[in-house]
């Protein structure tokens, strides 16, 4: 029998907070397709986890001036049409003004009707340039830069670190033939001749590659300074740089999102020591970040037997920032928290302060946040390499 669930964080946690504060009206709901089951659990799970957390930590605080969050989930498996089916009975039954999707391919597949008919706020686990194109997408944003945005906050870190100084820096794209390898290339090609970063390879193998020779092969042969996986979670990225440490090759490698994991640290063992790449938020390590501290107490508090959240649970937990600050924004303008009223507020965010969680957020050309954050592996965690890298 298929899992349903439903959940709802109006909790007595809330309502207990609740007590002596004028009751501002219906709640605001949230709804949710999260791939709880499935193959993209080992994320899922824990962005599910982080949003519900931010959302019931916003409930702490107050709520959105006294209004509290109801936020409605259901899993998905991974699958799009189930997480399709649950977004439009979600819209039926519940009439909730933003939503959280599973996918990039949710988010394709919903766009027309949320743009014509469905019309609220809509982010997801994609950091997909399409997704984050106002223009074509006005209800959409992406929790973080773009993939494309991603690439160019490494390829500025490259071009500011040549190995020899007075030499132009050589790096190589490493990435799956799939939508996720390909999305940020043409972008990433056209930013390293800007920055004057010399592309000398691009590797593409099938998702979840097992026989990289020849592409390792070709590394040897061009020999590059840095080189940058896109369209991975774990397989291909061991196997590529134990094959490039065999080979006696200096390469530093790097990762975007989801390549930037102590779950990928784990499978590389001795080899992660020196790998980098870049995260849009602090992780949970960094105790010394505001936010991580309040999410630390929160955690403290209410999951106790929890000892280390991935960053995958951070990029819920701000995407539930995300959804509260536009609402707040509706409220401070006036005006009704409606899905055109929330849309309209993106492009208003500006220098918002997120107490060093990601950085200073402005959502100004495209519905991306364009800044990220190069971190190095050292001793079995990442730690920064760099301050707070901005596009915009």
């Amino acid at each position: 029998m298929r899992s349903k669930l439903l959940y709802s964080i109006v909790v007595a946690l809330g309502l207990t907070l609740m007590a002596g504060m004028s009751w501002a009206g219906e709640t605001i709901k949230i709804s949710a397709q999260q791939p709880i089951t499935g193959r993209f659990a080992f994320a899922g799970k824990h962005i599910h986890q982080g949003l519900a957390d931010s959302l019931a930590y916003a409930n702490e605080q107050g709520g959105v001036d006294g209004q509290m969050i109801e936020y409605l989930y259901e899993d998905t498996g991974y699958e799009l049409s189930r997480a399709v089916a649950s977004f439009k009975k979600m819209m039926a039954k519940e009439s909730p003004v933003m939503n959280y999707g599973e996918s990039t391919g949710e988010g394709k597949a919903l766009a027309p009707e949320i743009n014509n008919n469905y019309k609220i706020v809509y982010g997801s686990t994609s950091f997909s340039q399409e997704l984050a194109d106002r223009a074509t997408n006005p209800y959409m944003f992406v929790s973080g830069p773009t993939y494309a945005q991603q690439f160019g906050i490494l390829l500025k870190y490259i071009a500011e670190n040549p190995k020899e100084k007075g030499k132009k820096p050589t790096v190589a794209f490493f990435y799956s033939d799939t939508e996720f390898g390909r999305d940020p290339i043409p972008y990433a090609r056209e930013m390293a001749k800007k920055l004057g970063v010399e592309v000398v390879a691009e590797e593409v193998t099938k998702v979840g590659a097992v026989d990289i020779s020849s592409q390792l092969l070709d590394l040897k042969r061009h020999n590059p300074d840095y080189c940058i996986f896109q369209g991975y979670v774990v397989p291909p990225i061991p196997a590529v740089i134990q094959g490039a440490h065999d080979f006696g090759l200096k390469t530093t490698f790097m990762g975007t999102f989801w390549a930037m994991s102590k779950m990928l640290l784990g499978k590389l063992g001795a080899d992660g020591e020196g790998y980098m790449g870049v995260n849009p938020y602090a992780y949970w390590q960094q105790e010394d970040v505001p936010m991580i501290k309040a999410i630390r107490e929160f955690g403290a508090k209410h999951h106790p037997d929890v000892t280390y959240r991935p960053n995958s649970y951070m990029q819920g937990w701000f995407t539930g920032m995300v959804f509260v600050k536009l609402a707040k924004m509706c409220k401070e303008k006036g005006l009704p928290i409606t899905g055109p009223n929330l849309k309209d507020m993106i492009p208003l965010v500006k220098d918002w302060d997120t107490g060093e969680f990601a950085g200073k957020i402005s959502f100004k050309d495209s519905n991306a946040t364009g800044v990220g954050k190069v971190f190095v592996a050292k001793g079995g965690d990442f730690v920064p390499a760099s301050d707070w890298i901005y596009l915009h």
